[in-house]
């Protein structure tokens, strides 16, 4: 089992930026693909980025692509989310994910392919 716990979540102007961390416990962090997805009230949850396991590639959605940075510490079993230029259409809810599987050739970016979830931060931006 692990266990995802996501901060840094808030309410920012548009324009401004917010640095999302995610916190992995219970399994060895390093060797899984990690995701951040979004859901916004009456949407789908969707793709927002995602980081090999070894750090080397990341993939992004259209909608962030320029705009939020995806990395990871595998040291401290942490991955982040820097978002900047944020858009009121940013706003939702982002959760963290881990892949179900280990050593993945590929950055996963479906969200069924993610077994581990955290309980999400709230990103709020007003206009």
């Amino acid at each position: 089992q692990v266990q995802l716990v996501e901060s840094g979540g808030g309410l920012v102007q548009a324009g401004g930026s917010l640095n999302l961390s995610c916190v992995a416990s219970g399994r060895s962090f390093s060797v899984y693909a990690m995701g951040w997805f979004r859901q916004a009230p009456g949407k789908e949850r969707e793709f927002v980025a995602g980081i090999h396991w070894s750090g080397v590639s990341t993939r992004y959605s259209d909608s962030v692509k320029g705009r939020f940075t995806i990395s990871r510490d595998n040291a401290k079993n942490t991955v982040y989310l820097q978002m900047n230029s944020l858009k009121p259409e940013d706003t939702a809810v982002y959760y963290c994910a881990a892949d179900r599987t280990a050593f993945s050739a590929a950055v996963p970016i479906t969200r069924y392919v993610y077994a581990y979830w955290g309980q999400g931060t709230q990103v709020t931006v007003s206009s």
